[in-house]
């Protein structure tokens, strides 16, 4: 049987920061993951977020349902509630990043 998660599932509710680098991120379907951004945070865009007092800013913004930064770093929300699935090529992708 073919499942489909709605879109509206992945919005983001709430995020609040554990310790530095990670956050608590909770989901509009119930869902609460806890993420480690450590292993990300490289390049232009996520780079700046290294500083503690920045990545502490972490918003959920209102339009798009996703947590963001006054830098206008963001992440997909489907991409922040299936991480696991894709923390790997992130990780990565940073790598180039760097």
């Amino acid at each position: 049987m073919f499942h489909t998660t709605s879109q509206a599932a992945f919005r983001v509710s709430s995020v609040h920061v554990v310790k530095p680098y990670v956050i608590r991120v909770a989901f509009a379907d119930g869902l609460e993951r806890t993420i480690d951004l450590g292993p990300v945070l490289a390049g232009e865009v996520y780079g700046p977020l290294r500083d503690p007092k920045l990545f502490v800013q972490v918003t959920v913004d209102p339009e798009v349902h996703t947590v963001v930064w006054p830098n206008g770093a963001d992440f997909d929300p489907a991409t922040l509630h299936d991480w696991p699935d894709h923390a790997k090529a992130f990780e990565r992708k940073a790598q180039e990043w760097v």
